[in-house]
């Protein structure tokens, strides 16, 4: 076998995996095992009928800011110039909450998401020691190689400034946006943290939600939060979903023959609570497997200084 890379099935072997799919053989070792476990135990999708779950996949010859540039040419796409007031959304109306919630939600959380450009990140991190395990393994097999999903390993405890970049991509023709890009690297590295997709999708269910799109070789993990407002004025998103066509963390993949395939990982589960007060905002994102807290982020969330 060529280092890091899959080797040529044989005919025998492609003969098995007719039935159920095959991963793009021509890639590093490490993303083709992940794919195939996708592939293995979770479920054939169609793009009809699961077109609320879709969203970019990346390419097998890197993630990070190689991927924008991608999207916008595959996809007919320009990058806007404008780096000042552009948001995650473009407005709280997307959420589709109701009015007593509209009303009751903070409007310094419904101005950091309407214009997330403006604002500063600083950033706290504790791992639970029993799950640090996974955090190293990530990094070492696929984050600093894909320049994805790139967590600190080390606990995190005086904040840690990140850049935070929204990139808006146009449509050429309707001069509308079309994809919205939030890129967060470290300040003191310039190490790519996230670079994922933002937008709203509607549940089979009709439920209005954010959805974060995080492109991987041939595939991304997406995380669908539902949004709702706490009684305090905060914003609660929540991926804990029971089924495929909930909210929730999912894979998303295609083979080596187009089709699309999920897995949808209802232990694993992500929790971000937004909130403000005395003109602070704030924001908890606390990631659990099994019921039990693996990662908790701290956010402190300042707007820039003109």
């Amino acid at each position: 076998m060529d280092s890091g890379k899959v080797s040529q099935t044989t005919p025998q072997h492609n003969n098995f995996f007719l039935l159920m799919g095959l991963a793009n053989t021509k890639q590093n070792v490490q993303d083709w095992i992940t794919q195939q476990w996708v592939i293995l135990f979770g479920k054939k999708i169609s793009p009809i009928t699961h077109k609320w779950l879709l969203g970019p996949f990346g390419s097998e010859n890197g993630i990070g800011l190689k991927f924008i540039n991608q999207l916008a040419e595959k996809e007919n796409l320009t990058i806007n110039n404008q780096t000042k007031s552009c948001g995650l959304i473009q407005s709280i109306e997307q959420l589709k909450l109701s009015e007593k919630e509209k009303k009751l939600l903070s409007k310094n959380v419904i101005d950091f998401y309407e214009n997330t450009s403006n604002y500063d990140l600083k950033l706290k991190v504790k791992w639970n020691p029993f799950f640090k395990i996974f955090g190293v393994l990530l990094q070492l097999i696929f984050s600093k190689r894909i320049q994805q999903l790139n967590v600190p390993i080390k606990n995190i405890k005086d904040t840690s400034g990140l850049t935070s970049d929204i990139i808006q991509l146009i449509d050429l023709k309707s001069k509308k946006i079309k994809r919205t890009v939030w890129l967060r690297t470290f300040q003191s590295t310039g190490h790519i943290v996230y670079s994922g997709v933002y937008e709203t999708c509607k549940l089979p269910s009709g439920k209005t939600c954010i959805k974060a799109v995080f492109p991987l070789p041939n595939g991304n993990a997406t995380v669908i939060l539902k949004p709702k407002v706490g009684k305090d004025g905060e914003l609660i998103l929540d991926s804990s979903g029971k089924k495929i066509g909930d909210s929730g963390f999912y894979f998303l993949l295609k083979d080596s023959k187009e089709k699309l395939y999920t897995k949808f990982i209802k232990s694993f589960k992500d929790k971000l609570i937004v909130s403000s007060s005395d003109n602070n905002i704030t924001a908890i994102q606390t990631l659990t497997l099994w019921n039990s807290t693996v990662l908790r982020f701290e956010y402190n969330i300042k707007r820039k200084k003109v």
